[in-house]
């Protein structure tokens, strides 16, 4: 996760990452909390409360969602995360899982073909 929020820091102002529960570690909650970035991670359904060599930032976050799954994830507007990976989805699709260039400017170059013509299908009124 910290390469990945680090990539992203460098053109924009995180302020909060959604991810689902294989990024649950002690680890990225630290990392985010001491980023002042606002964590939207969903827990391992059997996490508990307790401090048992557990960080504080963590902590909070799993008794949140002990107490109020479902208001918990509509605070941190858990549920956008769908989208993007509808859209991900959706290009997976329609063009496949792999790209077909093999020097990184072209792989970027075709991703972001693949994206624009994406885009152009998407805003066509059928």
């Amino acid at each position: 996760m910290k390469k990945l929020v680090d990539r992203v820091s460098e053109n924009n102002d995180v302020k909060r990452v959604l991810a689902d529960g294989a990024y649950d570690s002690k680890k990225n909650f630290q990392y985010l909390y001491d980023n002042g970035i606002e964590s939207a991670i969903k827990v391992r359904k059997n996490s508990t409360g307790q401090s048992n060599g557990c960080c504080y930032p963590r902590k909070l976050i799993v008794l949140q969602q002990m107490k109020n799954f479902k208001k918990w994830k509509h605070s941190v507007s858990y549920g956008h995360r769908w989208t993007a990976e509808t859209v991900f989805s959706a290009i997976k699709r329609m063009f496949g899982e792999y790209v077909m260039a093999r020097k990184h400017p072209n792989m970027v170059k075709e991703m972001f073909l693949k994206v624009s013509l994406y885009n152009m299908f998407a805003d066509m009124k059928l």
